[in-house]
């Protein structure tokens, strides 16, 4: 049947040829030459007939198929390039609005420290704290810090705590810092803040107390713990029994039986009045003491009874005994006498039982100051081990001077142990009163022990 172009309008007839069009791309036709007579115009669509032999073949083979994925590939291809383009635009708009905000925070940032050093060397300098006031400071025990910062800021001696901070730590003083109260103005710069902390002169918290003549080392330590110039005994006691200070003191690192005493530093305490300070460290009150007894062992010093000024360590030369041994007898004599002039009196007592021929029979001191070292008494001596306590500085068990002192004697016990009394007498006892009797033989001595009773 032939198509009649007049018979369809022109929009209809492009749309046929639109869709002839198309076929024509997606189809491969195969037109027999039989079925065209020659010179006929194939070409001229318009007398196309669907009835006619031409014949349009659809290939789904392999040829259409690899076509369709070179197609696929091509349009996978395109949509890559499109996505990184997309993705190129939006890493460049990224990265434009972060170098903005990056700018800007480094802006903020840089005017925030600006302000903080202004404000903060300000401070350091004084330069916001011109007027001057008078404040207590409180530095609490073993400080932080953090505690020294907010004691001092509490008090308007600083207002920029952690540039102080800074500044400490940079310059290497944040743990220099010690327990105390300070009397400071407001207007110190941080250098003078620093010194000022540091120097433990400036300390308003003064304990003053006075070791007495004769006080052994477990007494010091309740002394000092219950005035509050330590927080605890035991360390104060180890330090007593250590060679912290071997090296800052001769005469401590030239003892040689330090294993054999209860405490090393028992008789170089020296007896005298100190200022501490509130639970200050135990190493600094027992450092007092020791130059204490330096001074006054190896420097001239004036004695009572002696004209000129004496240096003990020269006088103990004259002596058959060596200062420390001069020592432990004053410990003794110190523990035993009534008085002054009982001092010089015991000591001869000493020499003679310590110089006496061995057939006298009292090589052995026997005196009771040293029965129970290093309690005063029985009664000190703790319950648990009390029935069963064996001192080893009883000289009624052993022979001769103890191993070291058993107090800390003062200067006149010292000169009494290097310049007894020239006697004869071997025993001495005192009565309740405190009335000192003297014998040369042990019959006299037992009298003696009966007037004693009497009084």
């Amino acid at each position: 049947m032939d198509y009649d172009n007049n018979s369809y309008d022109q929009q209809e007839q492009n749309e046929v040829n639109e869709m002839r069009r198309k076929k024509v791309e997606r189809f491969h036709l195969n037109i027999k030459d039989d079925d065209l007579a020659v010179g006929d115009d194939y070409r001229d669509m318009d007398n196309y007939d669907d009835e006619s032999p031409m014949t349009i073949n659809s290939y789904s083979d392999d040829d259409v198929r690899e076509q369709m994925k070179r197609n696929s590939r091509n349009i996978r291809k395109r949509e890559k390039r499109e996505e990184k383009r997309q993705m190129k635009y939006a890493d460049h708009q990224n990265t434009r609005r972060f170098r903005i905000i990056w700018w800007t925070s480094v802006a903020l940032v840089g005017i925030m420290l600006a302000m903080f050093l202004l404000i903060g060397v300000n401070d350091m300098l004084a330069m916001n704290r011109t007027e001057e006031n008078k404040v207590t400071v409180e530095i609490p025990e073993n400080p932080s810090m953090a505690d020294v910062t907010k004691a001092l800021w509490e008090k308007g001696v600083i207002k920029e705590e952690m540039f102080f901070n800074i500044y400490s730590t940079i310059t290497r003083n944040a743990d220099s810092f010690t327990q105390g109260t300070f009397n400071m103005k407001t207007n110190m710069d941080y250098e003078a803040i620093v010194n000022y902390l540091q120097s433990m002169s400036n300390r308003t918290d003064i304990i003053k107390i006075t070791v007495p003549e004769g006080m052994n080392v477990r007494e010091i330590a309740a002394m000092l713990y219950k005035k509050d110039v330590i927080s605890n005994t035991k360390e104060f006691l180890k330090l007593c029994n250590s060679d912290y200070f071997d090296e800052d003191y001769e005469f401590i690192k030239n003892i040689k039986n330090a294993d054999k005493r209860y405490y090393k530093l028992e008789g170089y305490l020296f007896p005298d009045t100190y200022e501490c300070y509130h639970n200050e460290d135990p190493k600094l009150t027992i450092t007092r003491m020791l130059n204490d007894y330096e001074e006054r062992i190896y420097e001239n010093q004036n004695v009572e009874g002696y004209e000129k000024a004496v240096n003990v360590k020269k006088l103990s030369k004259e002596s058959k005994y060596s200062l420390q041994q001069i020592l432990t007898m004053a410990s003794i004599i110190q523990a035993e006498a009534a008085n002054e002039d009982d001092m010089y009196i015991i000591s001869s007592v000493l020499h003679n039982r310590l110089e006496a021929d061995i057939n006298v029979g009292v090589r052995k001191l026997s005196l009771d100051s040293t029965k129970y070292y290093p309690f005063r008494s029985k009664k000190k001596i703790p319950k648990a081990s009390r029935k069963t306590f064996k001192s080893k500085y009883n000289t009624y068990k052993i022979t001769g001077l103890p191993p070291g002192p058993i107090c800390n004697p003062g200067m006149n016990a010292i000169m009494a142990a290097i310049y007894p009394e020239d006697t004869s007498y071997l025993y001495f006892c005192h009565a309740k009163n405190g009335t000192p009797y003297y014998a040369s033989t042990l019959y006299e001595q037992n009298l003696n022990l009966q007037r004693a009773k009497g009084n």
